[in-house]
């Protein structure tokens, strides 16, 4: 029972620090708008760790490099130490297999961030579809770079988008691809599901 309560901890917490940190990703990805207010605070609460970071790896081409390695390195370091406390072989198991592991997991994580970013911004467009909140200005600002190359492909339907539906199908297909990798890469309890 302890065991249980340590690792749905340690899952919530990484998993939120690594969101923030791969929200500064996309943010960066997207080239939103960094003085807004929520913004602000994911540029403060990823900086401390990316600064040192940073100068071993640099960005390239609008891609920050710094923050999806310490995105792995988190997950790495929480599946070492969930199956240090599950006691589950952690000599026997390669430092190569928890990057690998962390990685998967990583990209499922942008998908998932993909997929509920384009689940709010459908939403908030029936709902207050002139709404100047900043949340939802960035999350905006997030899917764009998702939306757009399906919105130029996709004809016009008389003032109806239905690119967010392909975008869906595209996410939902990733999503199920990367849950088999994780399978064939051996995370079974650990991160199939996460």
């Amino acid at each position: 029972m302890l065991a249980d309560i340590l690792i749905t901890i340690l899952m919530i917490a990484s998993t939120f620090y690594m969101s923030v940190v791969l929200l500064r990703f996309l943010l960066q990805l997207a080239r939103a708008d960094f003085y807004n207010p929520i913004s602000q605070f994911v540029v403060k609460a990823t900086n401390p760790p990316l600064r040192p970071l940073r100068r071993i790896i640099p960005g390239w081409g609008g891609i920050d490099g710094a923050a999806l390695v310490l995105a792995v390195l988190i997950q790495s370091i929480t599946f070492f130490l969930m199956l240090l406390i599950y006691n589950a072989g952690v000599p026997a198991l390669n430092p190569l297999t928890l990057l690998v592991w962390g990685t998967l997991n990583v990209l499922s994580l942008i998908v998932k961030i993909y997929f509920w970013s384009v689940i709010a911004v459908v939403v908030v467009s029936w709902i207050a579809p002139q709404s100047g909140h900043p949340a939802i200005q960035l999350v905006a600002q997030i899917t764009e770079p998702v939306m757009r190359p399906v919105r130029n492909i996709m004809p016009s339907m008389g003032g109806l988008d239905l690119s967010p539906i392909i975008v869906f199908l595209i996410l939902n297909v990733l999503d199920v691809v990367l849950n088999h990798m994780k399978i064939a890469a051996g995370m079974g309890f650990l991160g199939a599901g996460m």
